[in-house]
């Protein structure tokens, strides 16, 4: 399926070092000129370890190489504390989009709580 988004990169499953070398080479590639950001979209990564904050940075390094960037779209929240923890959103610039989560104890939308017969009114 084709992205209305030249720039765009869909990334899923978890990240491994083999997957490294084909991803950077989407990044150095994208139709976009010089300078333009390569948007990331990390929704559906399914691990946040240290594989993939080591393939986060080096997909970063092929754009800077390529005069580009990585904006990452939708990382998840356990990602992003790691990228942090690390210190990668500030040492390489890393620019994260993100869509609206819940709020601390919010449920998600379309989530609703089921009542056991019994339990008391609050």
């Amino acid at each position: 399926m084709a992205d209305t988004e030249p720039h765009l990169i869909r990334i899923s499953g978890p990240l491994r070092p083999d997957d490294v070398p084909r991803l950077c080479e989407q990044v150095a590639d994208a139709r976009h000129g010089a300078g333009a950001d390569v948007i990331c979209d990390v929704t559906a990564v399914t691990t946040s370890d240290l594989a993939t904050v080591d393939a986060i940075a080096r997909l970063q390094l092929a754009a800077r190489r390529a005069g580009r960037r990585i904006r990452l779209r939708n990382p998840a929240p356990a990602l992003l504390a790691l990228l942090g923890l690390v210190g990668l959103t500030e040492l390489l610039g890393l620019v994260v989009e993100m869509e609206r989560h819940p709020e601390e104890g919010e449920p998600p939308l379309g989530v609703q709580e089921a009542v056991e017969a019994g339990d008391p009114a609050l």
